[in-house]
């Protein structure tokens, strides 16, 4: 298994360089891809500010790449549930942190839009300090 970049993923969601796309394409096509948490994030944030995708497009272009039959999504479980609360109006960043705070005592911000909205998704371990 072989762990993609950023800029793979974004070549495969964008299709903004043909031989760049056509590579990428190609590699998921004939190896098992890992694609870290980090990678994950940094996916939103390129589509977001670089591409200007929509929170919404950029979760679906996720949705896309995660379910070729050749991924591999670390923590997949967080971030499914990440991408459950962006859809339900959270900045992916936020939902993705909240996921995994689920499998600890608690999640402490100063953000009380977050907080709110996270007691309005029923994450219920979210604390304002």
């Amino acid at each position: 298994m072989i762990v993609a970049d950023t800029n793979i993923l974004v070549r495969i969601v964008t299709a903004d360089d043909a031989d760049q796309t056509a590579r990428a394409a190609q590699l998921f096509e004939q190896q098992e891809v890992f694609i870290p948490l980090t990678v994950v994030l940094e996916l939103d944030w390129v589509l977001r500010s670089r591409y200007r995708y929509s929170e919404i497009n950029a979760v679906e272009a996720f949705v896309s790449l995660a379910g070729i039959p050749t991924v591999t999504v670390e923590h997949h479980d967080r971030v499914d549930r990440a991408l459950h609360l962006t859809r339900k109006g959270m900045d992916f960043a936020d939902a993705l942190h909240l996921a995994a705070a689920e499998a600890h005592d608690g999640f402490v911000t100063f953000d009380r839009a977050l907080a709110r909205l996270a007691g309005r998704e029923g994450v219920r371990n979210v604390e304002l300090l």
